[in-house]
């Protein structure tokens, strides 16, 4: 099978729409008290009311409410201030109403988009819907002969982010996945766990000539477990059915799934319409009503998303794009770094990316060593910035400031303290560091003609020699210059 990317195919275009749905962090499901908690022993995160015993009302969490219009107003959407729930009717055995609650006719919220950054520019990703629904159980296939059914997950809240088709490739639906996890996640109305199944991803994908206006036939990829895996999968799909039209055969409307062993799809069912599941207004629940004040409330606890994030950090800390787009990965790492750069002496492009820099290589590095967040690591932001002021002011070398950052780790100094402490200040006195490099030259005639000779790499011996006499408390900077100069100008034994 040709594996090119379907991006460079100069015949056909893909057309992808990702639905994607996210369990939210509330403490209790969609219609009952019952805990979320994951991880719990099987069967007993369970009530009469998410087990679907007769005679039992749901009752509706108004933290689902609150989270879906938060989603909703972060993703540029329209609130619907009265919606309602209805009931999608279907049968299987870890949905033991035999009916799912969800929204169907009008969701809550709707007509929105989403930036992501391609390597074409800033492309804009429409929001068809947000709906509120409850999750099912799940279905356990561990036996060779029985399967086993854990209902702790029936009535946990959820909510479904349905695309427009505006995704081409399989790079932008990664792109749009990872922006909608980072939105949810800075939020805190979903942990993006993809491991634990709290965001999951259907994908449709079909193939169409190139400038035709008709979508082709799609085909859809349910419950893709990590954004590489809809990378994989959409990738094949595209190629797959630009086969088929090659061949001059039909593309089928079906339900896929991802086999990550085979590297493929493969058929689950054919396609349900919506009719299929008899769709009708839930009686046992009223319509849903967002007003005016409670909807201006939950506007105004709309934190600054990642993305804004990302593009003020570069301007206002003139920061390159690699960096930025790491640090605002994590809500607390950003914040981190921002109160890493509020508590410097000087403030300075040139410190800022040196924050930046022992952020990405030393405190990321111990973060995932240990598993840790930021704030366990062991290290303020304060301690940070003492760090970087006495590196900046020259008063110790960045050899040195590596030297000591465990002692820091361990003992919770500044390195103002551990300076003073250990005399391990830089020796920048231009008079010094002359005699030193003097020295040096005078003691070392057979390298010295070398060096006039044409070997010019001996200049970092000879630097390595000064700093060695002074203890390592020599300012490699200025001895590399002066030794530089003292060279050019030494005479030749």
């Amino acid at each position: 099978m040709d594996t090119s990317a379907p991006s460079q195919n100069s015949t056909y275009e893909a057309v992808i729409g990702l639905e994607v749905h996210a369990q939210l962090t509330t403490a209790a499901k969609a219609f009952c008290s019952c805990s979320t908690t994951f991880g719990a022993q099987p069967n007993v995160n369970v009530c009469p009311i998410c087990l679907g015993h007769p005679g039992v009302l749901p009752v509706l969490n108004e933290n689902l409410v609150a989270f879906a219009v938060r989603m909703g107003l972060a993703t540029n959407c329209q609130v619907r201030r009265v919606s309602t729930f209805s009931r999608k009717n279907y049968y299987y055995a870890d949905l033991p109403k035999g009916y799912q609650i969800t929204q169907f006719a009008d969701p809550i919220c709707h007509d929105g988009y989403v930036e992501i950054e391609t390597e074409q520019g800033a492309k804009s990703i429409g929001i068809t819907r947000i709906h509120m629904e409850e999750d099912s159980g799940k279905s356990i296939h561990d036996l060779d002969i029985d399967t086993l059914v854990d209902l702790n997950r029936a009535g946990v809240p959820l909510i479904e982010i349905v695309s427009e088709p505006d995704i081409r490739t399989p790079q932008e639906a990664y792109q749009y996945l990872q922006q909608m996890r980072q939105i949810l996640i800075y939020l805190g109305i979903c942990d993006g766990n993809l491991e634990e199944g709290s965001m999951r991803c259907d994908a449709n994908i079909s193939v169409r000539r190139r400038g035709a206006a008709a979508f082709g036939t799609k085909r859809e990829v349910k419950n893709l477990n990590s954004f590489r895996n809809v990378e994989k999968a959409i990738e094949f799909e595209i190629n797959d059915q630009i086969a088929l039209l090659e061949r001059g055969e039909q593309v089928v409307q079906q339900t896929r799934m991802w086999d990550a062993g085979a590297q493929k799809t493969k058929v689950m069912r054919t396609k349900e319409q919506a009719h299929d599941y008899r769709y009708f207004p839930e009686p046992d629940l009223g319509p849903v009503v967002v007003d005016h004040d409670r909807l201006e409330e939950l506007r105004r606890s709309i934190p600054e998303l990642s993305l804004a994030k990302k593009r003020r950090f570069m301007a206002q800390y003139h920061l390159p794009e690699y960096d930025a787009a790491i640090l605002v990965d994590e809500q607390d790492v950003a914040a981190y770094y921002e109160d890493a750069c509020g508590s410097l002496a000087s403030a300075s492009p040139d410190g800022y990316k040196l924050v930046s820099n022992w952020i990405m290589t030393e405190v990321l590095r111990i973060m995932g060593e240990r598993k840790c967040t930021i704030s366990e690591v062991g290290l303020t932001s304060r301690q940070l910035s003492s760090l970087i002021d006495v590196i900046t002011d020259g008063t110790i070398s960045s050899k040195t400031a590596k030297e000591i950052f465990p002692e820091m780790l361990a003992s919770g100094r500044t390195a103002q303290e551990m300076v003073e402490e250990r005399g391990l200040k830089q020796v920048s006195d231009p008079a010094a560091l002359s005699a030193l490099v003097d020295e040096v030259i005078r003691g070392n005639p057979d390298n010295v003609q070398k060096y006039k000779s044409g070997k010019t790499n001996l200049l970092g011996f000879f630097v390595g020699q000064v700093l060695k006499a002074s203890g390592g408390t020599a300012n490699p900077s200025m001895v590399t210059q002066l030794m530089k100069d003292a060279l050019e100008s030494a005479t030749a034994p």
